[in-house]
This record gives structure tokens, C-alpha cells and sequence, in this order.
């Protein structure tokens, strides 16, 4: 792949909390219709990244390049309108309004009416309970509910690149499984580029391309997936779960592939 293949790109990041630096020169790169996934235990810094990134916090130093343009310090809105989508952990939908009201939310940029009418429909299509609910206040649905219309409506936006925040978090084994299959499905039928920060990393590196683990506030080990899946250093002292235990989560995700 060339350099033009790059979407996102960071160099030497730098961001503090005050006096508490977060984020210690941190570099890497999210190419074009991948799933790259940001590993590591609580306290390394994966969210405060993604905030970074999106403009939610201003970096001390560093350069973050989306397409080749510098975005560093800029609004968040202004980020959004360049094609950086991010889904904060929490989800942060608008509990008093409806699941439709949401959706529309996320094409706030926009005034293509036909195009938004169509891509309503696509999210629906990706999350059929999000239309059966389309009147319900948001802030009565389950976890899982919620987190399918928070990703519904980062989608609204059409984004160059979605930023992904801990979307198993709370969430059920088997909704966790849910949320995977739907984020592997956006990716591969639908084209788009995703950065996914995950503390259950069985699942993460089974849908991503390229990984990187952090620890206190750094990249300490980067490799394709499938490498990082397969590394006991990473399972054991980087990630906190066993080879067993990585394994059986490896076996899941491929028979459910198999089903589909």
C-alpha cells in the first residue's frame, strides 16, 4: 500500500490531564478499509487517545493527520465535517430523545435529504431493533440498544474513519458477540474504516487487521492481529488473559464466521 492508502495518521502524540502526562509519544497509522484495534488494561491511555484524536483534547505536542490534512487542536465539529467519527465509551446518546430523533442527530453536517432518508435505512437495515423502537426515548433502551444507536448514528455522518470506544463495555458475552459481527459487517460490506480501542481482546484482534498494545500512556508492541492473537506475552502480561482463554475466544468468532 502507498502513503495515499493512509486515513489517519499520528506522529509523536503528546497529551496531559494538568500536570499527568497521558499520552507519551504515541505514533501510528489506520490505512484505508481496515479495523485497527488499541489494546492494553485500564490507565494505559486508549481513551485518552481517541479523544485526542477526535479533538475533545488538545495534544501537547504531536501531529494527527486525517487524508494528509494536520487536525490536531481543531473543534470537534470541525473534525466531524472532515470525516472523523468518534463513539465515545459510554455511548453519550440523548436519553430524552427518541431513537429516530438520535439517528437524525448524526447527520446534523448534512442537508442531502435523499441521501439521509437512504442512509436511515441502512443503519435500520444493520440495527432492525433500532426501528422497531424508532419512537421509544433513547435513554429507556438496554445497553446493547443503546450502544447498536450510538454506532447508528456515528454512520449517519458518513465517515472517512470511526473511532470506536470500549463498545463491548457492560455489555453481555453474547451481546458483545452482536455488536462484533454487526462492526466486522460495516467494515467489510459497507467499507469503513475503523480505529477500535477493546479491553476484551480475543474479540477485538479477531476482527482487525493491524493492532497496537499501550501501556502507561505508550506503543510497546504493534503487529497484524493474527501475530498479536498468537503472542503469549501479549495474552498474558499485556492483556490479562490466558493462551486458554484466547484460544476459546479465537474459536467462537471463526465458527460464527462460518455460520455466516
Amino acid at each position: 500500500m502507498s502513503n495515499a492508502d493512509v486515513v489517519l495518521r499520528i506522529d509523536n502524540l503528546e497529551s496531559y490531564y494538568g500536570p499527568i502526562q497521558a499520552i507519551r509519544g504515541v505514533s501510528l497509522e489506520v490505512r484505508q478499509g481496515q479495523i485497527v484495534t488499541v489494546l492494553g488494561a485500564n490507565g494505559a491511555g486508549k481513551t485518552t487517545l481517541l479523544k485526542t484524536i477526535s479533538g475533545v483534547m488538545d495534544p501537547e505536542k504531536g501531529t494527527v493527520k486525517l487524508e494528509g490534512v494536520e487536525i490536531q487542536g481543531a473543534e470537534p465539529d470541525k473534525i466531524v465535517n472532515r470525516g472523523l467519527v468518534h463513539v465515545p465509551e459510554g455511548r453519550e446518546i440523548f436519553p430524552l430523545l427518541s431513537v429516530a430523533e438520535n439517528i437524525s442527530m448524526g447527520a446534523y453536517t448534512r442537508n442531502d435529504k435523499a441521501e439521509i432518508e437512504h442512509d436511515v435505512e441502512l443503519v435500520y437495515s444493520y440495527f432492525p431493533i433500532l426501528k422497531e423502537r424508532m419512537t421509544q426515548a433513547a435513554g429507556t433502551l438496554s445497553g446493547g440498544q443503546q450502544q447498536m444507536l450510538a454506532i447508528g448514528r456515528g454512520l449517519m455522518a458518513r465517515p472517512r474513519i470511526m473511532l470506536l470506544d470500549e463498545p463491548s463495555l457492560g455489555l453481555s458475552p453474547l451481546l458483545t458477540e452482536e455488536i462484533f459481527d454487526i462492526i466486522s459487517r460495516l467494515n467489510s460490506e459497507q467499507k469503513v474504516t475503523m480505529m477500535l480501542v477493546e479491553q476484551n481482546a480475543a474479540v477485538a484482534l479477531s476482527v482487525a487487521t493491524y493492532g497496537y498494545v499501550m501501556e502507561l500512556g505508550r506503543i510497546v508492541m504493534a503487529d497484524n492481529a493474527a501475530t498479536l492473537a498468537a503472542s503469549k506475552d501479549v495474552q498474558e502480561f499485556y492483556l490479562g488473559i490466558t493462551e486458554e482463554e484466547n484460544q476459546r475466544g479465537q474459536r467462537r468468532w471463526k465458527q460464527r464466521k462460518t455460520w455466516r
